[in-house]
């Protein structure tokens, strides 16, 4: 159940960090709630699984998950290029990502 939440926090922080990006330094209303909403169920998700999980591994998956989807999301709406490079290194860091929840 831990690591189910720390994904759906990590799926959150790339919520907040959109929001934040689009709240054009918080003078914009919407964007500027949905960073607030999402960054509370980010980190209540987030600290909730670092009482079962080590908070080093429990750190690095929380952002890799929440870097990950953040970059996807831009490449999928156009507000970043797609690149095979980009593919490959997020590939990458999600490759660590497992060998942290093996070694774990």
């Amino acid at each position: 159940m831990h690591w189910l939440v720390l994904i759906i926090s990590g799926l959150f922080e790339a919520v907040w960090a959109t929001a934040l990006g689009k709240s054009e330094g918080f003078t914009r209303l919407w964007p500027s709630l949905i960073f607030a909403a999402a960054v509370a169920v980010s980190m209540g998700g987030l600290a909730y699984a670092m009482r079962e999980l080590p908070t080093g591994t429990s750190y690095a998956i929380w952002v890799a998950v929440g870097a990950c989807a953040t970059v996807v999301y831009a490449m999928a709406t156009g507000d970043e290029s797609a690149s095979l490079v980009k593919v490959l290194l997020l590939t990458g860091i999600i490759g660590c990502v497992i060998g942290l929840k093996l070694v774990d």
